[in-house]
């Protein structure tokens, strides 16, 4: 989820409603590139309501999801509970969490907005993260976006580019790095948002 600020208790407060904030489906990014991805341990940074830790559980995938909004991860849990699935939940803001290194065959990060400096130490972390033979994948507001497209955080200097977040993947293989389309629907008009997509591996 968009994480701009860094806030706890603001994003508390947004994800203290009764209904999801976002879809219950995964992201389309998310869906479509890991669609074909073997099951294996799965890492979700930032997982906010859980929608694609849900959708992950639910394709067979073993998956732990971090997140530092109590209210976020309350929402998640009633999500996967809905659906049956089985998620490591971890209340941890991932600005501070250490995860496994070589631990997971899937690691992503989705929509994490954070100053620069904050953002490649957590994109080095979730490199240092990934399997022999594992994926991360990475998906965010494009910095583009801002005066082309519609939503997302209105600082460019938590925005993405899919140069900016491949130089900080040391040590893997990237294979996409790409400015992408997304539609938004508002009322009934479809806008069009613009988003970074960067999909690495580690060899082996």
């Amino acid at each position: 989820m968009a994480r701009d600020q860094g806030d706890r208790d603001g994003w508390d407060a947004r994800y203290g409603t009764a209904e999801l904030i976002w879809t219950a489906e995964p992201n389309v990014f998310v869906a479509r590139e890991a669609a074909d991805l073997p099951p294996g341990r799965a890492l979700d940074l930032a997982t906010g309501e859980g929608r694609n830790a849900v959708w992950l559980a639910g394709r067979g995938w073993r998956v732990t999801a971090v997140d530092f909004s109590v209210e976020g991860l309350r929402k998640a849990r009633r999500l996967a509970a809905e659906h049956g699935a089985d998620i490591d939940w971890i209340l941890a803001d991932v600005r501070d969490h250490r995860p496994r290194p070589r631990g997971y065959d899937l690691v992503l990060v989705a929509y994490l907005h954070l100053r620069a400096e904050d953002l490649r130490d957590v994109l080095y972390r979730a490199a240092e993260a990934v399997a022999p033979g594992g994926t991360l994948l990475v998906v965010g507001h494009d910095l583009t976006n801002l005066n082309e497209g519609v939503g997302g955080p209105r600082d460019p200097s938590v925005l993405y580019t899919a140069t900016g977040v491949a130089a900080a993947l040391n040590g893997l293989e990237v294979v996409r790095a790409d400015r992408v389309t997304r539609v938004v629907v508002r009322g009934e008009i479809e806008h069009t948002a613009f988003d970074t997509l960067v999909r690495a591996v580690r060899p082996g």
